[in-house]
């Protein structure tokens, strides 16, 4: 019905969950919030992007959107009716491929069409259509074992399209690919989507790959974890097609990046957390994540500005990567906040402090690292805590335990493998693997220190 204005009112999403909760109850049977009243919705007509740290709870709602689980508690709605069972018109392609192995390529795609009332000459013209559709004519009686990763996962979007659904759910699609077969699908399914000959009506996403998600996405919906919650919308107004070197998209990565990472919020900014004053020592800086970046990672950048004269440009650097674009972006938030670069506007420049670590002697890095890191809020909060007993380690989840309760919004995994990597290189920290034990580091201090 009209509206008082005389313009009709916009179209029910095609899926959505509003208030929506779900538990999990591990093997201990302890109960885990994955996701904490999450309003979500895929409107027609778009590609949204959920993009998240890994158990931040994105492939759980992706499942509760088209009704594979139940949530805890909440509403699931598609087409603005209250959904019972399985949504009728999505359809999802996995990560893993999820291929029968004893089917033909022709048979794979066929079982899309299984429970629909369709003919054998109906069901044979729908598979046809669908591998011409995907580029795999000519490769219908093959057998997945014959088929690269990319032509596997090019049966398995056959095999979602063939029925005619109006959404299609990508649950990291491509992370099991290369970068090359990725880039190239990617480029694929937004053909799919925008030539109409499919029947799409929108794409439904899952990605941690921020690039990914900017390439795709026309609305990038940003999930925090621990629990999973709605951490920020961020419309992406970029034309297609869009180009991964443009400037215009390197910004807009970045801007996504910030927002992730929660390194920078520039719309919402906070106060500083206090600074940490560890006895004997100056004052560190506030309690804040560092970038999940590898020590070699780090030294392999400052290498590569030492050999260009101290500077270059961000995409320039990038380039000579093999990383995405985001991780380039972490490596060197990652170094700046050691001090070993400065970043004004787009140039990436070697600091004092970076040139001596790349001039230092290997025995002097560990040192030169250390110094560094015991000027970061994170690091100089742990040593003290360590302190305490310092012949004593604490295991691995009480540390895990205690980052997620000050850091509630970062993937707790990837910030704990990143403070051990850099704690045991700069002779900081010790980890115990089987046991899962972190303690002092016993050699720490040395002359000179």
């Amino acid at each position: 019905m009209a509206s008082a204005s005389g313009s009709a009112p916009p179209p029910a999403p095609l899926a959505s969950v509003s208030g929506v909760r779900k538990q999990f109850r591990d093997e201990e049977g302890h109960e885990r919030l994955v996701l904490a009243d999450v309003d979500f919705e895929v409107r027609r007509g778009e590609v949204v992007a959920v993009l998240g740290p890994s158990g931040c709870g994105k492939s759980t709602l992706l499942r509760i959107l088209i009704g594979l689980v139940a949530p805890t508690a909440g509403t699931v709605s598609a087409n603005g009716e209250p959904l019972e069972g399985i949504h009728p018109g999505a359809a999802v392609v996995f990560q893993n491929f999820a291929l029968f192995p004893w089917l033909s390529v022709e048979d794979n795609v066929r079982v899309g069409l299984n429970g629909r009332d369709v003919s054998d000459a109906d069901a044979a013209r729908r598979v046809k259509e669908a591998l011409v559709k995907v580029g795999l004519t000519g490769h219908e009686r093959a057998m997945p074992k014959e088929l690269s990763g990319g032509m596997k996962q090019r049966v398995g979007i056959a095999r979602a399209l063939v029925g005619g659904p109006e959404l299609l759910c990508m649950d990291e699609p491509f992370s099991a690919l290369d970068v090359m077969t990725a880039e190239l699908l990617r480029a694929e399914v937004y053909r799919l989507w925008s030539d109409g000959g499919t029947g799409l009506s929108s794409v439904l996403l899952i990605t941690h790959l921020i690039e990914e998600a900017v390439y795709l996405g026309d609305r990038i919906v940003v999930l925090g974890a621990n629990p999973g919650t709605v951490r920020r919308e961020i419309p992406n107004t970029l034309p297609h097609p869009r180009e991964y070197r443009h400037p215009e998209f390197l910004r807009m990565v970045e801007r996504v990046h910030e927002v992730v990472t929660g390194v920078h919020l520039p719309e919402e900014e906070e106060a500083p957390a206090p600074a940490v004053t560890v006895p004997g020592r100056p004052a560190a800086g506030p309690f804040v994540p560092v970038p999940a970046a590898r020590v070699g990672e780090i030294l392999g950048l400052l290498e590569i500005l030492a050999d260009r004269g101290g500077e270059m440009d961000l995409f320039e650097l990038d380039a000579m990567t093999e990383w995405d674009f985001g991780r380039t972006i972490a490596v060197v938030k990652a170094a700046e906040l050691l001090d070993l670069v400065d970043t004004p506007k787009n140039r990436v420049i070697l600091t004092e402090t970076g040139q001596a670590f790349v001039a230092a002697a290997p025995d002097e890095k560990p040192v030169l690292f250390r110094r560094r890191l015991l000027t970061l809020g994170l690091f100089a909060t742990l040593v003290r805590e360590l302190a305490r007993e310092p012949d004593a380690a604490i295991r691995g989840d009480r540390m895990r335990d205690s980052l997620a309760e000050r850091l509630p919004s970062e993937a707790i995994e990837p910030l704990f493998e990143t403070i051990v990597g850099w704690g045991r290189f700069a002779q900081l920290l010790d980890y115990d693997a089987r046991a899962d034990e972190v303690g002092l580091f016993s050699g720490r201090q040395r002359d000179g220190e």
